[in-house]
């Protein structure tokens, strides 16, 4: 195996590891580091590449991102919850200067907008499409 594969396997492992942090600290980008883990590993090991695709925690997540389908409600919603509850708490109990709570706010309303306006996936939808495109199958 040559340096740049273990290199790669390397920065695609740590950035799965960064990814899945993200998922339970909001500050943490979670899309981002999953996406740089698929692109090391689609260049450097198709057994991994394979693995976190489909992998049960972020495969569906990264397949969806990258297809443009975007994320479900139930993963708009609980991402934001789980962002404004860490937001209010730090701001609230750490209390820093008054320049950084505004500027996690500012973070937090940032990434607040950039998750409302992705896709909002919706798998039932997907499924009649593939109905009616079956039938038109048939009729043809």
């Amino acid at each position: 195996m040559n340096i740049r594969k273990i290199f790669l396997i390397f920065i695609g492992t740590l950035s799965v590891g960064l990814g899945v942090l993200g998922m339970f600290l909001p500050l943490l980008p979670t899309t981002v580091f999953l996406l740089l883990g698929a692109y090391c590993y689609s260049h450097s090991s198709e057994r991994f590449h394979t693995w976190l695709l489909n992998n049960p925690w972020c495969g569906e997540y990264i397949r969806n991102y990258r297809s443009g389908r975007g994320i479900t409600a139930r993963q708009k919603a609980s991402t934001l919850a789980m962002l404004w509850a860490s937001i209010g708490f730090s701001t609230w109990y750490i209390s820093g200067a008054l320049w950084f709570n505004l500027m996690m706010l500012a973070v937090a309303a940032g990434v607040s907008v950039h998750i409302l306006r992705l896709n909002t996936y919706r798998p039932e939808a997907v499924e009649v499409g593939k109905q009616n495109a079956a039938v038109a199958d048939d009729v043809s």
